[in-house]
């Protein structure tokens, strides 16, 4: 064959592959690991020795740790902030979790992250749960811009039998688990964490590598299970922490273990059909820990104040990693600040996705930053404005303001620091753990050293000045319920000394942004009437969509999820 001949019939070959759509997307794929109630202190990249995460802490130090990241303070806001890129003020979800029985959810008025991708070729998966409004059917996910749901609609269930139990109401404990729009049902009761993962790992296995995949991995871990049975892990994982004395929290620590066996399981898929090489993986946790209180679960947001709930940083600051072969820079710690509301217009701009501009979002593109580990830009946060409850936190870099709280102010101390001498028996080996972990086995590196690991890991841990309690002085003191407080993050991460009575003018100068935020706040969408036709008693005892304005009809009957 001719030269010429050889150059014509490759270009036919090339031709041909790229009207049949052989050629890989040029999309990178997006998969977002969400977790539920982590606490800051409960990944052992930050430096705590109790329950080791080597999974997750290899795809943290192959990755972008991401030391300065912050989420709402609770459930509900934190998922739409996530998904429209806008503050939940400016969404009606603000004060609120969505609650069973209440005819609410995100407004239908604004486009989703699902949506947007979808638009743009996307195959769009959401595997958990969902916890923003279900009660008419095109509340629900796969009517709000997702191809395929498999999970729960509530914020929380049993982490065997997938039950919704309302112990403050007479209803029905109802089955809350939903293949798309059909009642699910998982015969073998299998644990939520491994059945997630089995779906995460099934729609990687299948999907047409022809089109790009946006997956968000929700899990119901560590949330608390039904409050009359909250803490639930495998035996197997539970007996691998004898070292923890409280029994609560060795159980706790039974949930981390097999999350992070979840996180080496779903990359390993990834990498087992050659996508890791195009992909955006991003892993966090929706608000920090309930150590204390309403469903509490034993984790630690140590050594950082408050907790899930709260205005201080142990509510708002979350753990969270980002990886991805498309960051020229990579195995480093970023302390820019970043908000959930970032990752829409930053994973769209990673993906080259152009959005329409009339979205309003108070996201910013953190993508740049992130890919070439740029020096951190000034950032102004609105963390909470709750006029229901009366407490409102905001920060403009490194000053942070906080006025009022909530609980009355019986979770503000500094909770979940971990007694002495509980350290896992395998940290003398941590480094090794990490290396030989299936994520960093997977991901394939040789950079990621001994030393290096500990290094970073050095730089993800936070200390706090010792505590002399010269911050119980009364000119540090702090007493939102009273007056507003004022803190410098930089000098102060725990947030032990206000300086509202040394600087009053700065003070002045953060509460008057605030004000500017309250008044382009929207009324929450919130309707707290419980409607009785909400009870799973009246569909078959599943939790179910009760007032359907949509005209396609859906079948009843259950499919056997296996």
């Amino acid at each position: 064959m001719s030269l010429w001949h050889l150059s014509a019939f490759l270009s036919i070959i090339l031709s041909f592959s790229h009207v049949t759509g052989l050629t890989h997307p040029t999309n990178p794929n997006i998969i977002i690991i969400l977790i539920d109630d982590l606490g800051f202190n409960d990944v052992s990249f930050h430096g705590s020795n109790q329950i080791l995460t080597p999974n997750i802490d290899a795809f943290a130090y192959n990755g972008v740790i991401l030391n300065r990241y912050y989420v709402p303070n609770l459930c509900t806001p934190s998922r739409a902030a996530l998904l429209t890129g806008k503050y939940p003020i400016h969404t009606g979800m603000q004060h609120f979790v969505q609650i069973p029985d209440e005819p609410w959810g995100l407004p239908l008025g604004h486009r989703l992250m699902p949506q947007l991708f979808r638009d743009a070729g996307y195959s769009t998966q959401l595997i958990g749960k969902w916890h923003l409004g279900f009660w008419r059917k095109d509340q629900t996910p796969t009517l709000r811009g997702f191809d395929h749901h498999y999970g729960y609609y509530n914020g929380y269930i049993d982490y065997y039998d997938h039950t919704h139990y309302m112990m403050s109401k007479n209803y029905t404990a109802g089955v809350d688990f939903r293949q798309d729009l059909k009642r699910g049902y998982l015969e073998n009761g299998t644990y939520a964490t491994e059945a997630f993962t089995a779906e995460a790992v099934r729609v990687i296995e299948h999907h047409d590598t022809e089109r790009p995949l946006f997956m968000i991995l929700s899990h119901l871990a560590v949330h608390t299970g039904n409050e009359n049975n909250p803490m639930q892990a495998p035996l197997e994982e539970v007996n691998k922490f004898p070292h923890i004395i409280n029994t609560k929290r060795r159980t706790y620590a039974g949930m981390v273990s097999s999350l992070d066996k979840s996180v080496g399981q779903t990359i390993r898929a990834l990498s087992v059909r050659s996508m890791l090489n195009n992909s955006i993986v991003l892993l966090y946790s929706d608000n920090g820990a309930p150590t204390l209180g309403i469903h509490s679960n034993a984790g630690s947001n140590h050594p950082f104040r408050g907790q899930k709930e709260s205005p201080w940083e142990g509510g708002l600051r979350s753990a969270g990693a980002i990886w991805s072969p498309l960051l020229k820079n990579r195995n480093y710690v970023s302390n820019q600040i970043i908000h959930a509301i970032d990752w829409l217009p930053t994973l769209a701009a990673a993906a080259g996705i152009v959005l329409p501009k009339n979205l309003h979002l108070d996201g910013v593109n953190m993508w740049p930053t992130l890919k070439d580990n740029l020096e951190p830009q000034s950032r102004s946060l609105l963390h909470v404005l709750d006029d229901v409850f009366g407490y409102s936190s905001f920060m403009q870099d490194n000053l942070k303001y906080v006025n009022g709280s909530r609980f009355e102010g019986r979770f503000d101390s500094w909770l979940g620091d971990l007694y002495a001498g509980e350290d896992d028996p395998l940290v003398a080996d941590y480094e090794k753990l990490v290396i030989s972990s299936d994520v960093n086995q997977v991901l394939d590196t040789d950079t990621l050293t001994e030393g290096r690991i500990q290094y970073l890991r050095g730089l993800a841990t936070n200390s706090c000045p010792s505590n002399k309690e010269d911050h119980k002085q009364s000119i540090y003191r702090c007493q939102p319920l009273k007056a507003p407080c004022y803190f410098d993050l930089d000098n102060d991460p725990c947030e032990r000394y206000n300086l509202a009575n040394l600087y009053p003018s700065k003070l002045q100068l953060l509460e008057n942004k605030v004000n500017n935020f309250r008044l382009s706040a929207i009324k929450s969408s919130r309707i707290p009437i419980p409607d009785l036709r909400a009870n799973p008693a009246l569909h078959g005892d599943y939790w179910e969509w009760w007032n359907d304005t949509v005209t396609e009809k859906v079948t009843n009957g259950a499919v056997n999820l296996k």
